[in-house]
C-alpha cells in the first residue's frame, strides 16, 4: 500500500451530514468532503454508512480511494475481497454501537413480551384492563443469545439483572465470557429458550438460520428479537409461525429486505414491532459511530494503527 501520510491536512469524504458533535470531534484534523459521490473523486478515504454496496465496480469508479471506514460494526455492504484486490483498506468500529444496540434489544424484548403495542392500542380506544393476559414474566424465563460478543454480552448482563437465566450459542467462544452466561449448543438454545435474541453477523452460515424448521422446534409462544442483520431470519417462515401462535411476538430492528415494502405482513401485526435499523442511533451512539470511523480512516492515512478488516492490504 502506498505511503498515505502527508504534511498536508488529510481529506476525508463522509456520506452523511455532520452533526455539531461530529464537527467538534474532527477538530480541524482533516478536511471533510461529502456527502454525495461527486465529492469522492480523487479522495483517499471515505466514512460510510449502509447507503451503498461497495463492490468491484464501485471501487473501480474511485481509483484514488485507499480507505473505506464503516460507521458501525458490520461491513456486509462492502465486498472485502474486491476492496483488497483494489488495494483499499476496510475499517469498522466494533465498539461503536454496543451500548445503544444492546439497550434497543432490551427495549424490543420488553415491549414484545409485555405486549405493549396491542395494549397501547387498546388504551387509545378507551378500553381498560386485559381480560386474557398472555404477556411473559421475564424473571425466571430463559433468554437464548445467538452470539455473545460485545452487544450480546451487554444484553446478557441486563437480562440477568431482571432475573433471567441466560444461555448462549457462539461457535467463536471456547468458554463463557461472563459467569451469568452458560454456553450451550444451538439445538438446546432453540428448544429451551423463552426469548431468543440474535447477535450474529450476516454470513453464509447464518443466512436464514431462523427458518421454518428451527421455528418449529422452538417452545410454543417463543419471542424473537433481532438487532443484528435481517437475513438471519426467513421472514416468510416467521409470518407463518406468528399466524400459528408458535411465535408469540417479534421485535425487529433489521429486516430482509430493508426497509420492508408497505403492506408487508410483519408491519400489520400487533405482536410485532419493526424499527428502521436505528438501534445504534442514540445521540451518543451516532456520535461514536462517526468518531470511530473517522479516527480509523485518519489513522490509516497517517500510518497508525486502526481497526482493519483486511490488514493484508497494509502489508502490500
Amino acid at each position: 500500500m502506498p505511503d498515505l501520510s502527508s504534511s498536508d491536512l488529510p481529506v476525508i469524504h463522509v456520506d452523511k451530514p455532520l452533526s455539531a458533535a461530529d464537527v467538534a470531534h474532527v477538530d480541524g484534523r482533516a478536511t471533510i468532503l461529502g456527502t454525495d459521490d461527486d465529492a469522492l473523486g480523487g479522495v483517499a478515504a471515505t466514512c460510510i454508512g449502509i447507503g451503498h454496496h461497495w463492490d468491484a465496480a464501485r471501487f473501480a469508479r474511485f481509483p484514488d480511494l485507499r480507505v473505506v471506514s464503516r460507521m458501525g460494526i458490520g461491513y456486509d455492504n462492502v465486498d472485502v475481497a474486491a476492496a483488497t484486490a483494489a488495494g483499499v483498506v476496510v475499517c469498522n468500529g466494533p465498539a461503536s454501537p454496543t451500548v445503544s444496540t444492546a439497550e434497543h434489544a432490551m427495549a424490543l424484548m420488553l415491549a414484545v413480551t409485555k405486549e405493549l403495542p396491542s395494549l397501547a392500542a387498546r388504551a387509545r380506544t378507551g378500553i381498560t384492563g386485559n381480560p386474557s393476559p398472555t404477556s411473559l414474566e421475564l424473571d425466571g424465563s430463559t433468554l437464548g443469545l445467538v452470539g455473545v460478543g460485545r452487544i450480546g454480552g451487554r444484553v446478557a448482563t441486563a437480562a440477568a439483572a431482571l432475573g433471567m437465566r441466560v444461555i448462549a450459542y457462539d461457535p467463536e467462544l471456547g468458554e463463557s465470557p461472563d459467569p451469568c452466561v452458560s454456553l450451550v449448543g444451538l439445538d438446546e438454545l432453540i428448544e429451551t429458550s423463552h426469548v431468543i435474541s440474535l447477535h450474529a453477523p450476516a454470513v453464509a452460515a447464518t443466512h436464514h438460520m431462523i427458518d421454518a424448521t428451527s421455528l418449529a422446534r422452538m417452545r410454543r409462544g417463543v419471542y424473537l428479537v433481532n438487532c443484528a442483520r435481517g437475513p438471519l431470519i426467513d421472514h416468510d417462515a416467521l409470518v407463518g409461525a406468528l399466524e400459528s401462535g408458535q411465535v408469540a411476538g417479534a421485535g425487529l430492528d433489521v429486516t430482509e429486505p430493508e426497509p420492508l415494502p408497505a403492506g408487508h405482513p410483519l408491519l400489520q401485526r400487533d405482536d410485532v414491532i419493526v424499527t428502521p435499523h436505528i438501534a445504534s442511533s442514540t445521540v451518543a451512539g451516532r456520535a461514536r459511530l462517526f468518531a470511530h470511523a473517522f479516527d480509523n480512516a485518519l489513522a490509516v492515512l497517517q500510518g497508525r494503527a486502526a481497526s482493519v478488516v483486511n490488514p493484508e492490504v497494509l502489508d502490500d
